[in-house]
């Protein structure tokens, strides 16, 4: 196996790390699947808004850009990250609040018949708790039924076991959360539709890290979250997809004054804009917004292909770490590069006792109960020794502790 100063050296990506906002006190993050470095340029730029925009145009600022904000930064997402044509994804809300309009609106519109109504929601059972909650929430709400994956990671053969003629929508997460597993998009997406259901992806742990090509899969929603591999920021707002074919009849169910067709009228009567922005509610979070244009820029100038065989490079390398290291762990990810996102689980039931001293030293993973440590590898700021320095620390704790 390479060493570390060997990747490194050869890292085509390592140019960019230079690019985000130093952190003296951390030695190794690894948890950049959860919360994303800041670039000095994002910094930058909220500061600039405060300053320059906010302080000296105040309002006049909506009519200079921040009012289509959400589109315009949504269409760059898109061409950048998502393989989306233009006019086909928004920023807004929260991961939970679009991921609530979006199945409401989905299983709107697929009423089916009197004979086969199609009330049931298709969800694997160990998806991330958000998406769960909803569904059951929202299957409660408007009469349907949960329909769960049990049996483990989400394959093609297994969901094809659960849908059928009263399936409504499938919302499945392209990466789970917990173990890392990479989806069949596609063949997954196809198998819903040939059920003549609808397909709503959770992307939040695959974009920015894992090419996409909505439009060419044909998948008719999606939701993710900007803060983890895209950089947006602490809270910042998500991002929703929603294919053109559905434009025409989608109803999300929070009708507010920005998503109406003519907002500054202030009339009687909700009538849905045309095209994505009826996907919008109310106000949009420029402050919170305006920290992705360059993180987009910077996606789109490395290039999704080089970030995902650096992410690949990245998860092997802590793979073979830990088989080296953590021999009495246990590995919660896929071997297979071609079934794993970019970060790696490991479990051990000592890992919980020794997180404290981990953040102490400067090494920052991620803990999932019961026993397991995620190893979040960001492509573009993480280094190869960065890694090796984390799952070494992560032995000598463990080892100390024994």
């Amino acid at each position: 196996m390479p060493s570390s100063a060997e990747l490194d050296a050869s890292d085509p990506l390592a140019r960019f790390r230079e690019r985000f906002v130093a952190a003296p006190e951390v030695a190794a993050y690894l948890d950049g699947n959860s919360l994303g470095r800041p670039l000095t340029a994002s910094v930058e730029r909220v500061d600039a808004l405060l300053r320059e925009q906010w302080a000296t145009r105040l309002i006049r600022g909506w009519d200079e850009g921040w009012l289509e904000l959400p589109m315009r930064l949504g269409d760059e997402l898109g061409r950048v990250a998502l393989g989306a044509g233009l006019g086909q994804t928004v920023i807004g809300d929260s991961t939970t609040v679009l991921l609530y309009k979006v199945i409401r609106a989905a299983l709107e519109l697929r009423p089916g018949s009197a004979d086969a109504a199609r009330t049931e929601i298709v969800i694997d059972r160990d998806d991330f708790p958000t998406d769960r909650y909803l569904v059951e929430s929202i299957a409660a709400e408007r009469g349907a039924t949960v329909r769960w994956i049990d049996e483990g990671d989400v394959t093609p053969e297994r969901v094809a076991a659960v849908v059928g003629e009263r399936t409504a929508v499938v919302v499945l997460s392209a990466i789970a959360y917990r173990s890392g597993f990479l989806a069949e998009i596609p063949a997954i997406t196809s198998i819903v539709h040939d059920a003549g259901a609808l397909m709503l992806w959770d992307l939040c742990h695959s974009a920015g890290v894992i090419p996409h090509q909505l439009d060419a899969w044909g998948v008719d929603f999606a939701v993710g979250c900007t803060y983890k591999y895209l950089n947006g920021g602490p809270g910042a707002p998500a991002f929703a997809y929603v294919a053109q074919t559905h434009h025409d009849e989608l109803r999300q169910p929070i009708s507010g004054w920005l998503g109406s067709v003519r907002p500054f009228e202030m009339g009687q009567g909700y009538e849905p804009a045309p095209g994505i922005r009826r996907v919008l509610s109310g106000t949009p979070p420029i402050v919170g917004m305006v920290g992705l244009t360059d993180s987009i820029a910077l996606i789109e100038e490395a290039g999704m292909d080089a970030i995902r065989a650096k992410s690949v490079d990245l998860t092997e390398h802590a793979i073979g770490l830990a088989d080296e290291l953590l021999p009495d762990a246990a590995l919660a990810t896929p071997r297979d590069a071609a079934r794993r996102g970019s970060h790696v689980t490991l479990d051990h039931p000592g890992f919980e006792a020794i997180m404290p001293r981990l953040w102490e030293r400067g090494v920052i993973p991620d803990f999932r109960r019961p026993t397991g440590i995620r190893l979040g590898l960001s492509p573009i700021s993480t280094s190869f020794a960065e890694v090796e320095l984390g799952v070494r620390a992560i032995a000598e704790e463990l080892a100390a502790a024994r």
